[in-house]
C-alpha cells in the first residue's frame, strides 16, 4: 500500500498548476487512501473561485492515477474551504438609540439600583456580595456594573474574559458564583481608561441593559457610578426601577454626598428602599475592641429624618477586602460577614422586593 501511495504522489507531482508548482508541492491533496485496487483522494483548492476553475485538473489527476499498474478504480473529489466568517464586531459606546417603552430587559422581574453620593464607600463591594447572597438564597440574580469610568466587578468576581456576541448585536453575559454579570470592564484591558462624554455613557448603558441576553432573572442589581450624573439620570428616567439603595460611610463628609444621592432618586421618582452603612465600625481581631473610625450614627440619623430603614450596618473587615481583590466575594463563605449579607438578602426576599 505504501508503495502505491508513493506512486500516486509521484504521478500527481507531474501535474503542474498555473503560477507554478504542482498538487503535491502546493499541499493540495487530502485524505489519500488506497483500498486494494481502489484509490481515493481529495484536491483542496485555496478558494471556491479557484475550485470552479480546476475541474480539468481534477479529471487529469483521475486519469493519471488510473494509468498506474494495479489501480482499477479512482475517486477524486474537488473541494475548497470557504473563507472563515468575520467575527462580529461588537462596539460598546456611541449615542443611545431611540426605543419604545422603558429600558427594562425582558425576563427581568425587578431592577434595583445601588448608588452612593461619592466614591470609596464600598458600593461595589456591597453590590457584589448582595448579588452572591441573593444567588445563594436561590434567586436568579444579575449584576450590571454601570460604573463605566471605574468598573470594579470584573476584579471582584475574578473574571477577565470578553463576553461573546454571535451576531455582533446580542451580548452573552458572563457568569460567576451563581451571578449573571455584565461590565464595560469585560470589554477593555483593566488599565484602559474610558474617556467618554455623556452621550456615549448613555449609549453604553442602553446596550448593557437591552442588548445583553440576561435571560430570566428575579432581580438585576445595577452598581451605579458614584454621584448624581448622566448614568443615574438616564436610568431613573428611562427605566422602571423597583427601587434604589444608597450606600454611605458614617462620617459627615460622606453623608453630605449621600444626601445628594437620596435627593436625586427622589427627584427622579425612584423609591429608596433604604440605606446601608458601610465601614460602620472596626472590631480588633485580637482584643475585640470596637472603634468607630469614620464616626457614628450619621447614616441612622439621616434614615430616621427621611423615614427610611437602615438595611445593614457593615463593619470594616479584612476578609471582605481580601475576597474582593481575589475575585471571591466574602458572601460565598460562612463567616460573620457572609451571615450579614445573607441577612440582608433575606430582608429583601421576605419583603417581597426580590
Amino acid at each position: 500500500m505504501a508503495g502505491t501511495i508513493e506512486a500516486v504522489k509521484a504521478e500527481l507531482a507531474r501535474l503542474e498548476l498555473p503560477g507554478g508548482g504542482d498538487l503535491i508541492s502546493r499541499d493540495m491533496i487530502r485524505a489519500l487512501s488506497v483500498d486494494g485496487d481502489a484509490v481515493r483522494f481529495v484536491i483542496e483548492a485555496p478558494s471556491p473561485e479557484m475550485a470552479r476553475q480546476m475541474e480539468p485538473l481534477r479529471a487529469a489527476a483521475e486519469r493519471a492515477v488510473a494509468s498506474l499498474p494495479g489501480v482499477r478504480a479512482v475517486s477524486v473529489a474537488l473541494t475548497a474551504h470557504a473563507p472563515a466568517p468575520k467575527a462580529p464586531s461588537l462596539k460598546i459606546g456611541g449615542h443611545a438609540k431611540p426605543q419604545e417603552g422603558k429600558m427594562n430587559p425582558p425576563g427581568v422581574k425587578a431592577v434595583i439600583a445601588i448608588g452612593s453620593g461619592k466614591g470609596g464607600v464600598g458600593k461595589s463591594t456591597v453590590s457584589s456580595n448582595l448579588a452572591v447572597a441573593l444567588a445563594r438564597a436561590g434567586k436568579k440574580v444579575g449584576l450590571l456594573d454601570a460604573d463605566i469610568h471605574g468598573p470594579s466587578q470584573p476584579r471582584m468576581f475574578g473574571i477577565s474574559k470578553r463576553p461573546a456576541s454571535p451576531d455582533g448585536k446580542t451580548i452573552i453575559p458572563l457568569k460567576a458564583h451563581g451571578v449573571t454579570l455584565m461590565s464595560i470592564g469585560f470589554m477593555l484591558p483593566e488599565d484602559k481608561a474610558v474617556v467618554w462624554r455623556g452621550p456615549m455613557l448613555m449609549g453604553a448603558l442602553q446596550q448593557m441593559m437591552m442588548q445583553v441576553d440576561w435571560g430570566e432573572l428575579d432581580v438585576l442589581l445595577i452598581d451605579l457610578p458614584p454621584g448624581t450624573g448622566d448614568v443615574q439620570l438616564s436610568l431613573g428616567q428611562k427605566s422602571e426601577l423597583a427601587g434604589a439603595i444608597v450606600v454611605s460611610t458614617p462620617q459627615d463628609v460622606a453623608m453630605i454626598d449621600a444626601k445628594k444621592a437620596l435627593d436625586a432618586f427622589q427627584t427622579l421618582n425612584v423609591p429608596v428602599l433604604g440605606l446601608i452603612e458601610n465601614m460602620s465600625l472596626y472590631i480588633c481581631p485580637d482584643c475585640g475592641h470596637e472603634a468607630h473610625l469614620f464616626g457614628h450614627g450619621g447614616v441612622a440619623a439621616e434614615a430616621e429624618r427621611l423615614g427610611l430603614p437602615v438595611l445593614a450596618q457593615l463593619p470594616i473587615d479584612l476578609e471582605t477586602r481580601i475576597g474582593g481583590d481575589a475575585g471571591t466575594p466574602v458572601a460565598l463563605g460562612d463567616g460573620v460577614m457572609a451571615q450579614a449579607y445573607a441577612m440582608l438578602a433575606d430582608r429583601f426576599i421576605k419583603g417581597g422586593i426580590v
